[in-house]
Protein backbone atom coordinates (compact mmCIF):
# COMPACT_ATOMS: atom_id res chain seq x y z
CA UNK A 1 0.00 0.00 0.00
CA UNK A 2 1.29 3.44 -0.95
CA UNK A 3 0.24 6.63 0.79
CA UNK A 4 0.14 9.81 -1.25
CA UNK A 5 -0.69 13.28 0.02
CA UNK A 6 -3.36 14.94 -2.06
CA UNK A 7 -4.63 18.37 -1.06
CA UNK A 8 -3.14 17.72 2.37
CA UNK A 9 -5.21 14.55 2.79
CA UNK A 10 -3.47 11.18 2.77
CA UNK A 11 -4.95 8.66 0.35
CA UNK A 12 -4.20 4.97 0.17
CA UNK A 13 -3.46 3.33 -3.16
CA UNK A 14 -3.63 -0.43 -3.07
CA UNK A 15 -0.94 -2.17 -5.15
CA UNK A 16 -3.71 -4.25 -6.74
CA UNK A 17 -5.16 -1.04 -8.23
CA UNK A 18 -1.78 -0.09 -9.65
CA UNK A 19 -1.40 -3.55 -11.18
CA UNK A 20 -4.86 -3.25 -12.71
CA UNK A 21 -3.91 0.16 -14.11
CA UNK A 22 -0.80 -1.24 -15.82
CA UNK A 23 -2.72 -4.26 -17.08
CA UNK A 24 -5.46 -2.11 -18.62
CA UNK A 25 -2.92 0.14 -20.34
CA UNK A 26 -1.07 -2.88 -21.77
CA UNK A 27 -4.31 -4.43 -23.00
CA UNK A 28 -5.32 -1.15 -24.65
CA UNK A 29 -1.97 -0.85 -26.43
CA UNK A 30 -2.32 -4.43 -27.65
CA UNK A 31 -5.93 -3.93 -28.80
CA UNK A 32 -5.11 -0.76 -30.76
CA UNK A 33 -1.96 -2.29 -32.25
CA UNK A 34 -3.90 -5.36 -33.42
CA UNK A 35 -6.78 -3.24 -34.79
CA UNK A 36 -4.22 -1.49 -36.98
CA UNK A 37 -2.65 -4.77 -38.10
CA UNK A 38 0.73 -3.88 -36.63
CA UNK A 39 2.95 -6.63 -35.24
CA UNK A 40 4.78 -6.38 -31.94
CA UNK A 41 8.04 -6.37 -33.90
CA UNK A 42 6.96 -3.48 -36.13
CA UNK A 43 5.83 -1.46 -33.12
CA UNK A 44 9.02 -2.26 -31.22
CA UNK A 45 11.17 -1.11 -34.14
CA UNK A 46 9.05 2.03 -34.60
CA UNK A 47 9.68 3.13 -31.01
CA UNK A 48 13.37 2.27 -31.03
CA UNK A 49 13.62 -1.25 -29.62
CA UNK A 50 15.66 -3.99 -31.25
CA UNK A 51 13.28 -6.83 -30.30
CA UNK A 52 9.66 -7.49 -29.32
CA UNK A 53 10.51 -8.44 -25.74
CA UNK A 54 9.69 -5.10 -24.10
CA UNK A 55 6.45 -4.67 -26.02
CA UNK A 56 5.31 -8.26 -25.42
CA UNK A 57 6.05 -8.18 -21.71
CA UNK A 58 4.43 -4.79 -21.11
CA UNK A 59 1.31 -5.65 -23.11
CA UNK A 60 0.75 -8.69 -20.90
CA UNK A 61 2.34 -7.42 -17.66
CA UNK A 62 4.81 -10.31 -17.73
CA UNK A 63 7.58 -10.07 -15.11
CA UNK A 64 5.82 -6.92 -13.82
CA UNK A 65 7.03 -5.04 -16.90
CA UNK A 66 4.88 -2.08 -17.89
CA UNK A 67 5.01 0.94 -20.16
CA UNK A 68 6.31 4.22 -18.80
CA UNK A 69 5.02 7.61 -19.96
CA UNK A 70 7.83 8.10 -22.51
CA UNK A 71 7.12 4.70 -24.05
CA UNK A 72 3.38 5.44 -24.17
CA UNK A 73 4.09 8.76 -25.87
CA UNK A 74 6.25 7.08 -28.52
CA UNK A 75 3.69 4.33 -29.03
CA UNK A 76 0.89 6.87 -29.39
CA UNK A 77 2.89 8.61 -32.13
CA UNK A 78 3.75 5.33 -33.85
CA UNK A 79 0.09 4.20 -33.80
CA UNK A 80 -1.17 7.73 -34.53
CA UNK A 81 -3.62 7.73 -31.62
CA UNK A 82 -4.02 10.13 -28.69
CA UNK A 83 -2.20 8.86 -25.62
CA UNK A 84 -5.50 9.06 -23.73
CA UNK A 85 -6.72 5.99 -25.65
CA UNK A 86 -4.38 3.82 -23.59
CA UNK A 87 -6.14 4.91 -20.39
CA UNK A 88 -9.69 4.02 -21.47
CA UNK A 89 -11.54 1.79 -19.03
CA UNK A 90 -9.55 2.93 -16.02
Amino acid sequence: MVKILCNLTAIDIDTHHITTLYKTIGENVKKIRKQQGISQLDLALAVGYKSVSSIAKAESLIEKKHFNIEQLYKISKALDVPIEKFFEGI
